[in-house]
């Protein structure tokens, strides 16, 4: 893999397990509102299928363009959030080494969609994403700590999971005082 950097297939599977942990933690949503859809869920199933050992393939690359059409197709923001946290698992076993903030979102995105869908099934109360968030900070590795911390800090502008990928961000930069971003 050529880029800005090395990344390692352990590094990736960090990554992939990150953000298939925020996936699994919404999947019910989408699960509920269009039931017998199945994309979602083979994305997140060949996120793990990766995450857990084995090879990178087109199943990862396949099975999150699928989720992604179904969260185009899907009728709620929730719903929608959720089919793209699956898609954005799977898509996370081709996590780029380009040092561009626009990567980070394959790191950070499914986690601030869980805190979007959080704080809309809290009703729009703004405590129920920052909890969520809060949680994916606490439930990061140094491994993906290290990783993000390659890359340019996400961008503050832009809709509502935008901003929240990008707090998360901050706080995973900040809660390694020791560490620099190379890029920063």
């Amino acid at each position: 893999m050529s880029g800005d950097f090395e990344l390692t297939m352990d590094e990736l599977r960090a990554v992939a397990r990150y953000a298939a942990t925020s996936a699994e933690d919404v999947l019910a949503v989408f699960e509920k509102s269009v039931p017998g859809d199945p994309r979602p869920r083979a994305a997140l199933d060949a996120a793990r299928t990766f995450a857990d050992g084995a090879r990178r393939t087109g199943l990862q690359r396949t099975a999150s363009t699928d989720a992604h059409r179904a969260a185009a197709e899907a009728g709620t923001e929730a719903a929608r959030l959720a089919a793209r946290c699956a898609g954005d698992a799977a898509a996370a076993a081709y996590l780029h080494p380009i040092a561009r903030a626009t990567q980070v979102g394959h790191i950070l995105r499914a986690a601030a969609s869980a805190a979007r869908i959080a704080e809309l099934e809290a009703g729009g109360d703004p405590a129920a994403a920052e909890r969520s968030i809060e949680q994916a900070r606490q439930r990061a590795t140094p491994t993906l700590v290290d990783v993000l911390c390659r890359y340019p800090p996400a961008p503050a502008a832009g809709n509502r999971v935008a901003r929240l990928m990008s707090a998360l961000d901050t706080a995973l930069r900040a809660s390694r005082p020791d560490r620099t971003s190379a890029v920063e």
